[in-house]
């Protein structure tokens, strides 16, 4: 059975990859604030633990995917000698990330670049490491994504998402579908103008086949070594390794 496709905005006649690019338009702005207090500040647990996933295999040039305002970008600088380049759809999300590279004196390290994750604007085998936080569910086509990322990895390179995911045990579930129901659209609408933002965000971690329904898609598209990690609670977030 196909996976439901979940979309920003239900009356909006523009496909998932065109809808998704406005909401983050919309939301760059407030997004890591909100970030942060809905992730009760784990993210950035979290992201340290995918630099450190990506740091065993040594990289020197790393692909950060839907890189957003840079969060992940800037923590894979804690490699030594790693230069970065973050793409993203969303120029407003960028544009965000650009002025916290610039403050942090990265620019010479991080590359923040406008493209679209299912159409790599890179040659093949360009990356030692890949990454992608909390983007792969926004994918439009999430096998064409994945299949563009083992295309621009090199021989033996990695690619580490983070993303979103369901918890399996009682109570944690319940706990956890109580808070992206009613919880995260309701923090949403009190800070974002875009109300439908976060209910997107929420039903779209919902769907998405996260755990090992995710890691039979990496087998698929050929990957080998593939292993996840559960997150915090149960599994709120979980982090995925892949090699090429």
């Amino acid at each position: 059975m196909a996976e439901r496709v979940v979309t920003p905005y239900d009356n909006s006649q523009q496909g998932k990859k065109q809808q998704v690019t406005e909401m983050f338009d919309n939301i760059s702005g407030t997004y890591d604030g909100l970030n942060r207090v809905i992730s009760w500040g784990s993210d950035v647990k979290w992201r340290k633990k995918v630099v450190a996933k990506v740091a065993e295999v040594h990289p020197s040039q790393v692909l950060d995917v839907a890189t957003g305002t840079g969060d992940l970008a800037i923590a894979l600088t804690a490699i030594k000698g790693v230069k970065v380049t973050g793409l993203d759809i969303s120029e407003g999300m960028l544009a965000v990330g650009r002025e916290k590279v610039a403050k942090r004196g990265l620019t010479d390290r991080i590359e923040m670049q406008q493209g679209d994750s299912e159409h790599l604007p890179f040659a093949d085998a360009t990356f030692d490491a890949v990454t992608v936080g909390f983007g792969v569910r926004n994918f439009e086509d999430l096998n064409q994504g994945l299949s563009e990322i083992r295309r621009v990895l090199k021989p033996q390179g990695r690619l580490v998402v983070l993303e979103t995911s369901v918890p399996e045990r009682f109570p944690f579930r319940q706990g956890y579908l109580f808070y992206t129901h009613y919880m995260m659209p309701l923090i949403g609408k009190l800070f974002s103008k875009d109300k439908a933002a976060y209910s997107y965000l929420s039903k779209s971690a919902i769907h998405f086949p996260y755990g090992k329904k995710f890691k039979a898609i990496l087998d698929e598209i050929g990957y080998r070594d593939t292993a996840y990690y559960p997150q915090t609670l149960g599994g709120v977030a979980t982090i995925y390794v892949a090699n090429k």
